[in-house]
């Protein structure tokens, strides 16, 4: 699972790999965590365009936003068949950039954080579904959800999870190719392309370990 990331690269950085419209000045985050708003790259009009939504994807067709853990990751096996994420998988795919993620690794209660870069320490995209969700009273909310999928062998020794990376040459097919063409660019990140080191987190820029059961912020 992934519930914590960094996005410290600088606005122009961003811009310039992702190839948006806008020119956003939002603030460099080493610490992006579940319920806050996170950049989402995705088309509108045959272009891409940046946009703020709020980690923890909340279904079109809810009748109400209820108090809980969010749903903040989707798993990249099974996400055609779950209601939750059909449509958004096959209309509202996003990119999500990111320069590195945490993970927590060890026996339970002596958990260590990872910090994970892609090997050259640059940017990189996390596959993203959005969503538009309208409350009965005309409120309106943007939400995201990062998907996930098994490791590859590096990661492997410290989760069975890991984000799911879309490589700069498949952008434009996870964006606004068919659905089958998108599906097949669910998959771990080739072995060696990304490295991860232990870090120390401050507690108050990043939540606690993940719980032991963590399918109660995963839908499956």
């Amino acid at each position: 699972m992934c519930g914590l990331y960094s996005l410290a690269k600088s606005p122009r950085e961003t811009k310039a790999w992702f190839k948006y419209q806008e020119d956003e000045d939002f603030p460099p985050r080493a610490h992006v965590a579940p319920g806050q708003p996170i950049g989402v790259v995705r088309m509108e009009h045959g272009a891409r365009h940046f946009a703020l939504v709020r980690w923890g994807f909340i279904p079109s067709w809810v009748k109400e936003v209820k108090p809980g853990k969010p749903l903040i990751n989707a798993r990249g096996e099974t996400v055609m068949e779950k209601p939750s994420f059909r449509n958004a998988m096959r209309r509202r795919r996003c990119l999500v950039p990111a320069d590195g993620y945490y993970e927590w690794s060890g026996a339970e209660g002596r958990k260590v954080p990872f910090f994970v870069q892609a090997a050259d320490k640059g940017l990189f995209a996390l596959a993203g579904l959005w969503e538009h969700w309208m409350g009965t009273d005309g409120s309106e909310l943007e939400t995201a959800v990062l998907m996930t999928i098994a490791p590859n062998a590096e990661l492997a020794t410290i989760h069975d999870r890991m984000p799911v990376i879309i490589a700069p040459e498949d952008y434009e097919t996870w964006l606004t190719g068919e659905v089958e063409d998108a599906a097949r660019l669910i998959r771990p990140a080739p072995d060696g392309s990304f490295v991860m080191e232990p870090t120390t987190i401050g507690r108050a820029a990043a939540p606690k370990p993940p719980p032991k059961k963590p399918d109660q912020m995963t839908l499956f």
